[in-house]
């Protein structure tokens, strides 16, 4: 495990060079924790809801398929070790635009719909994150309508 982590700062490092460095993988890490909490916000993880969440920071992030893989494992270990969504909320706060913060609500409602069941947990923690982004309701609920619909639900 460590080495994995090892591994991945080195290749975000090496990656990120000439891209903003520390703060893109900050920026990444937090999009991905956020991701992985919906996730785990439902008792039963599915691989659909594991694929959501690789598909969403794919299409954020220009990473390579290991790259997505070692950060998704840190963010699941990050994500079982935070006490509270503060410090990811405000990586995004400080350096996503208001559209992607929208965007990024509608990452994570994309992941609640993935399995086919939105779980009550999923509901409150999308919600709760959406109003530490300050996005209003009625983009919470744009994002919400966008991603159900692109799901076929």
């Amino acid at each position: 495990m460590l080495r994995a982590l090892k591994d991945l700062f080195s290749s975000l490092t090496d990656a990120a060079a000439g891209q903003g460095g520390a703060d893109d993988r900050t920026l990444q890490l937090a999009t991905a924790v956020l991701l992985v909490e919906v996730m785990r916000a439902d008792p039963a993880i599915t691989d659909a809801e594991r694929q959501a969440v690789v598909a969403a920071l794919r299409r954020k992030f220009a990473l390579h398929d290991d790259e997505l893989a070692r950060l998704l494992e840190l963010a699941q270990d990050r994500s079982r070790g935070a006490s509270d969504f503060f410090s990811f909320t405000s990586a995004l706060n400080d350096r996503f635009d208001h559209p992607q913060k929208i965007r990024m609500v509608e990452f994570m409602w994309q992941v609640a719909y993935a399995d086919g069941h939105l779980h009550a947990n999923e509901s409150h923690l999308i919600s709760k994150v959406a109003g530490l982004l300050h996005v209003t309701h009625g983009e919470y609920i744009a994002a919400k309508l966008h991603a159900r619909d692109g799901s076929g639900r």
